[in-house]
């Protein structure tokens, strides 16, 4: 049976701003999306039958239709049933290095890989965009995930303008196991406490989000200036997560107490990440924060930023 491996790297927010309530009641959304090679690594198989099967050896990673990547590979079927008779069902099997419920869209990634890789599996010749409108059905940050690098996510978060890429820069990125956040708690939570501030009409909402497309982050992503990047970081949900969670709370002041660059929590969280200019300041921020905190929960990651989304590394038959 013929079979692709696909790496999904993860994605952190270097700027996450929330806007307004959007027409069809999600949040609108301005956000500078980065990806990392901290990443999973999806299998996808042809089966003869025509199921869908999911493997996977974390035990909080569920193997259903509550499976981002499984309701990837059913939306594949519903679009595609002729490939289907053609080509049968497909198998994936996941192999977790991203945390689990952590704001960096391992779930997300492992969707996008799904429907990467079944498109390829089915010979069906979809453009990236073609597969970021079909991701975007699934989640939000699925579309970024797809094509990944540095980029600008407006509406949902599913709209993406790339950016040009940053290159040697390293994050240092730590989540407590145990801990998760819930996202839709973290912007109702949002919403009931900062509504007052939201624009209140289409034309506001363009206007909020016009100014991040030129703005000072932009500028220094353009000049590739990290020690700027790491100082105009912006997460508006921290605003709520921070009060509510004390670990979380506690572990970016810790980070930012030795941090190279900047530091902030990604996504809804519970992870946090802080920058540094190299591999070495990178291990040396790894190894403080390892010191100070000796909690065994705590797990500790070095990465870099890398310039693209989920990609191919085998192809087999």
């Amino acid at each position: 049976m013929k079979s692709y491996t696909l790496i999904a790297p993860a994605k952190i927010n270097l700027h996450l701003e929330i806007l307004g309530i959007r027409p069809d009641n999600y949040h609108e959304l301005v956000m500078i999306m980065q990806t990392v090679d901290l990443a999973d690594r999806v299998e996808v198989k042809s089966l003869s039958t025509d199921e869908i099967i999911l493997h996977c050896g974390h035990p909080n990673v569920p193997l259903d239709e509550t499976n981002l990547a499984y309701r990837a590979a059913q939306l594949m079927q519903q679009e595609f049933p002729e490939a289907v008779s053609e080509f049968g069902g497909v198998d994936i099997t996941l192999h977790k290095r991203i945390p689990v419920a952590a704001g960096l869209a391992g779930g997300s990634g492992n969707a996008a890989a799904v429907l990467v890789g079944i498109d390829l599996l089915w010979e069906l010749g979809l453009t990236q965009v073609d597969l970021q409108k079909l991701g975007a059905r699934l989640g939000s940050d699925v579309p970024f995930c797809i094509s990944g690098g540095t980029a600008i996510a407006t509406g949902r978060g599913d709209a993406i303008s790339p950016l040009p890429s940053l290159e040697g820069i390293y994050v240092v990125l730590g989540k407590y196991q145990s801990l998760e956040v819930s996202t839709p708690w973290a912007y109702t939570t949002y919403r009931h406490q900062f509504e007052h501030q939201y624009a209140q009409d289409l034309d506001s909402l363009a206007d909020r989000s016009h100014p991040i497309h030129s703005g000072d982050l932009v500028r220094a992503i353009v000049a590739q200036d990290a020690v700027k990047i790491g100082k105009l970081l912006y997460n508006d949900l921290e605003k709520v997560v921070l009060p509510a969670y004390p670990l979380v709370s506690q572990l970016r002041a810790q980070f930012q107490r030795h941090a190279n660059l900047g530091t902030m929590m990604s996504g809804s969280g519970p992870t946090v990440f802080s920058l540094a200019s190299s591999r070495e300041q990178a291990e040396v921020l790894y190894h403080q924060v390892r010191a100070a905190i000796t909690d065994p929960d705590l797990e500790l990651f070095v990465a870099q930023f890398c310039d693209r989304g989920v990609r191919v590394i085998k192809e087999g038959v």
